[in-house]
């Protein structure tokens, strides 16, 4: 009887493993790997005939990423590495999310300038240049870049019942049927989060700092997971550590179909001790400096967590989404709103990299077209304190709408980055004023910074309108031209009217943050549309910039043998 019995059982479990292998799980990393992506798919890839590759590519300045590591440790220096390979993986994620196959679309370029060029835009859509695409044959992006199928429109999404379809770590795909479903990140990407996981545990070990051996630990956990909260609060209490790592997927701006996307991207950052300590005081002005905010009451009802940070760094990797196009001087993480309301954000100022481009670009810019009267008021610390009070802005204002729309980033949609943008460029720059009204700042004058930020409008708005910081730029350009917060000369170049720019100032931020507390969608769509252009004045302004050869940004040569690793 147990001999039968023996059998039955032995042949039960046969055909369950026969039947297992013959229906496979779905393995999501597979599938997302044959899909054709958003770049129409060609034998071989050229320029566009009006496009000269050559002469975009002389738009970006070379800049090596370096920095003393002489005070870090052993076991510091020895994470490194750890940190590049790492970080690279989010590079690949990042091609992933915004074109599909990396290698199956370099590969077919023939020319290196051109494979170059793609390179540094991440695709064949020049970021500069309002995505223009430079590829013959290759049309308008995708504003959902590859977190959506490219033939989804939005009332098929709206359509989709999924809790899941606006989570910032989920693409949008189709089933065997054709209709819409989702898959997480963690499921798409597999086999580079598992390993980019591993990575950050082994650094984990090399750590000298408990706060960061804990950060290390979590987002290792989150990347596998897709919670990234928890590890969100760990980062907000490293402040104290040599080293710093962002990682992981965060910005939503890849995303200008909905917004609600975050893309994958790394920084490695080493702390600069002595400018940091510059800065440390300001953090705990927040909640007072969110009170004095020039709008009504209840748009400032929420108070910002007083636990902020304030550091400054020297930049030694970028990945992905910081890497594409433009590169990012500041960051000020984390974007999750309820860890900004209960514990701040941190602010960290890129310093070498800031330098760089006050050097490269932003001086030469003011030589061209500011007032000679007012050159000597451009200034790195002014360019330094503005970029960091920027960053500062993003944390003040209201997170969650005052009429159950939810989220300010939810009502927005699309919108809500470029608005976001604007709102940190003008609150920066009240910041800064009230600052120096205060007595808190005390080197230089506030002239510094109006005349300074009025050179790096014309530094940003060459970034193109296409991207949120070149939106917010333009709106910001368009409310002082109608507030007469500068006088354009006979000779083009520009004069800063200081009292009308500090009222200017006052009425932006105030419209700003009534959108934002109203998740007025409709207006702020309105409102952009209407601005955030280029008029034609300008870009003859812009065009005495690219007769004289000035940089548009930055490009980078980095990796573990530019700090003798």
């Amino acid at each position: 009887m147990r001999q039968k019995l023996f059998w039955v059982m032995a042949t039960f479990l046969m055909s369950t493993a026969m039947m297992s292998c013959s229906q496979p799980e779905t393995n999501e990393e597979e599938m997302e790997n044959k899909l054709p992506g958003s770049v129409p798919v060609a034998e071989s890839y050229v320029a566009a005939s009006d496009v000269d590759v050559a002469h975009r590519l002389e738009i970006y300045a070379p800049v090596t990423l370096t920095a003393d590591i002489s005070h870090l440790s052993d076991s510091e220096k020895n994470m490194l590495p750890l940190l590049f390979e790492a970080a690279a993986l989010m590079d690949d994620i990042f091609w992933q999310q915004t074109i599909g196959n990396k290698d199956a679309f370099l590969s077919r370029i023939g020319d290196e300038s051109v494979r170059r060029f793609a390179e540094i835009n991440y695709g064949p859509w020049d970021r500069l240049n309002g995505n223009k695409s430079f590829i013959e044959g290759v049309g308008a992006k995708p504003l959902g870049a590859n977190f959506y199928p490219t033939d989804m429109d939005k009332s098929e999404f709206e359509a989709l019942d999924n809790p899941d379809k606006k989570s910032l770590y989920t693409l949008i795909r189709r089933d065997e049927n054709g209709a819409l479903r989702v898959v997480w990140y963690h499921d798409a990407y597999a086999t580079k989060v598992q390993k980019a996981a591993e990575l950050l545990r082994e650094a984990a070990k090399l750590a000298d700092n408990e706060s960061l051996k804990k950060y290390l630990e979590l987002r290792a956990e989150a990347l596998l997971t897709d919670n990234f909260q928890e590890s969100d609060f760990a980062w907000m209490d490293m402040k104290d550590a040599n080293l710093d790592v962002v990682i992981g997927p965060i910005e939503n701006y890849e995303d200008a179909l909905y917004g609600y996307k975050a893309a994958n991207e790394a920084f490695i950052l080493i702390k600069d001790v002595e400018w940091s300590q510059r800065l440390s005081h300001f953090a705990a002005l927040l909640p007072e400096l969110q009170k004095g905010l020039p709008v009504d009451e209840k748009y400032k009802a929420e108070v910002p967590g007083s636990d902020a940070d304030l550091n400054a760094y020297d930049v030694v990797y970028y990945a992905g989404d910081c890497n594409a196009g433009s590169k990012t001087i500041a960051i000020n993480l984390p974007n999750d709103e309820q860890v900004q309301l209960k514990k701040g954000s941190r602010k960290l100022q890129l310093k070498n990299a800031m330098k760089a481009k006050f050097d490269k670009i932003l001086m030469p810019i003011s030589g061209q077209l500011i007032d000679a009267s007012q050159q000597k008021y451009v200034k790195f610390d002014a360019f330094f304190s503005n970029t960091m009070f920027h960053e500062v802005a993003h944390g003040l204002g209201i997170k969650n709408t005052l009429n159950g729309k939810g989220t300010v980033r939810n009502a927005l949609k699309e919108q809500y980055s470029a608005l976001e943008e604007a709102k940190a460029d003008i609150l920066g720059l009240y910041l800064v004023t009230r600052l120096y009204e205060m007595n808190e700042l005390t080197d230089g004058e506030v002239m510094d910074n109006y005349v300074t930020f009025m050179a790096g409008i014309f530094r940003s708005v060459r970034f193109g309108a296409a991207s949120a910081h070149g939106k917010a730029n333009m709106l910001t350009f368009a409310h002082f031209t109608e507030k007469q917060a500068f006088t354009k000369n006979a000779d083009g170049t520009y004069l800063v009217n200081f009292d009308n720019m500090k009222l200017a100032v006052e009425s932006l931020a105030n419209q700003i943050l009534t959108l934002q507390g109203d998740g007025d969608y409709e207006s702020v769509k309105q409102l952009i549309s209407m601005k955030s252009v280029i008029p034609p004045a300008l870009q003859a302004d812009l065009g005495r910039l690219k007769e004289a050869n000035i940089p548009v940004d930055i490009v980078f040569e980095q990796g573990k043998s530019k700090l003798g690793l």
